[in-house]
């Protein structure tokens, strides 16, 4: 047998004991995750495959024209400068409901699993702590997925903010220098 095809089984395997400890709140947060890795690697994509570009024909449009003093010139600047920004915004609701939704969907995880856990022992005849100690170790465990997420979440969103931010500055400087250096 391939070594990837055990790699592959030894992972699925603790996978699915990942998600028999969890329950099925698991698969939710882990498709959430899988969302949050895919907004957060599309703007990566984003960034350096079509936001650059649309820049650098920003910049040129702006130095091809004839006058940049007026208000009229400075307000078409700006409303250029606006759009670009929004299409490098344009996924951060979505990323930051994404973000809101994974405690929440960890603490649905852990009522659920706080329901089970308190059904299996009014079920028991007997006082079993061990089996408590065990379903409650087992129902918090989507919480800490679902802030494990919306940790990273968070730390993806506070980047990419950042990016943004700085490529505002970045652009109104580029225009300007570009604007100064076509009059000079």
């Amino acid at each position: 047998m391939p070594w990837f095809e055990l790699l592959l089984g030894a992972w699925l395997d603790t996978l699915t004991r990942f998600v028999d400890a969890g329950g099925p709140v698991l698969v939710v947060i882990g498709v959430v995750a899988m969302l949050v890795f895919a907004v957060g690697v599309e703007r990566w994509w984003f960034f350096h495959f079509h936001y650059r570009p649309a820049r650098r024909d920003l910049v040129e449009r702006w130095v091809s024209r004839a006058e940049h003093a007026s208000w009229s010139a400075r307000t078409l600047r700006e409303v250029w400068v606006s759009e670009l920004i929004r299409r490098l915004r344009r996924p951060l609701p979505w990323l930051k409901l994404l973000v809101v939704v994974c405690p929440l969907l960890g603490l649905l995880g852990t009522v659920t699993g706080m329901i089970t856990v308190f059904d299996s022992l009014s079920l028991a005849s007997s006082n079993q702590a061990r089996a408590m100690a065990d379903g409650v170790a087992r129902a918090t465990l989507p919480t800490l997925t679902g802030m494990a997420v919306s940790v990273v979440g968070l730390l993806l969103i506070t980047r990419l903010e950042h990016i943004i931010r700085r490529e505002d500055q970045r652009l109104h400087d580029r225009l300007a220098r570009a604007a100064e250096d076509a009059h000079a």
